[in-house]
């Protein structure tokens, strides 16, 4: 009977993991699309509950922000089908601005895609200006484990 009980409790421990993970994942994920969200917020709470480890977390936060950064660049791909749709997310001024500013910066404008305002659009100029995939995901990768890296230390180190 113990034993059922513990492995009980292992399956629950087991699910309510997956369960963070997939919310941090899944947040990270949309808030670097071009919708409306953050994942800062949920990030914070996780690391000030002491849910699960700090470098996982960074992790799953920094795999799932990527991911939704390079839906943005695929997004910038096709955007030539897409732009005029009355659905797409992106005014045809941010779009303007974004790719003049990755037009004079260039690559290394995607250091900044962290950002909020600018980030989202910045991916999506990269995916319109043909990027190559390999360095998109090398810059991206950097911001965006920097940012979650900062974030979790400026948390645990106050």
């Amino acid at each position: 009977m113990a034993a059922a009980g513990v492995a009980s409790a292992k399956r629950r421990q087991v699910l309510s993991d997956f369960a963070l993970y997939a919310t941090l994942f899944g947040t990270a994920c949309a808030a670097a699309t071009l919708l409306p969200l953050q994942s800062e917020a949920l990030l914070v709470a996780l690391l000030l509950s002491d849910a699960a480890p700090p470098v996982a977390l960074v992790a799953v936060a920094s795999v799932g922000n990527v991911l939704g950064s390079t839906i943005n660049w695929v997004l910038g791909r096709g955007i030539e089908r897409l732009r005029d749709r009355r659905w797409f997310p992106v005014k045809a001024a941010a779009l303007a601005r974004a790719q003049r500013w990755y037009e004079r910066w260039g690559k290394w404008s995607l250091l900044l895609s962290w950002m909020p305002v600018i980030g989202d659009p910045l991916t999506l100029a990269a995916g319109v200006l043909r990027e190559p995939l390999p360095t998109f995901l090398a810059l991206v990768t950097i911001a965006k484990v920097g940012r979650y890296a900062a974030l979790a230390a400026i948390v645990l180190h106050s």
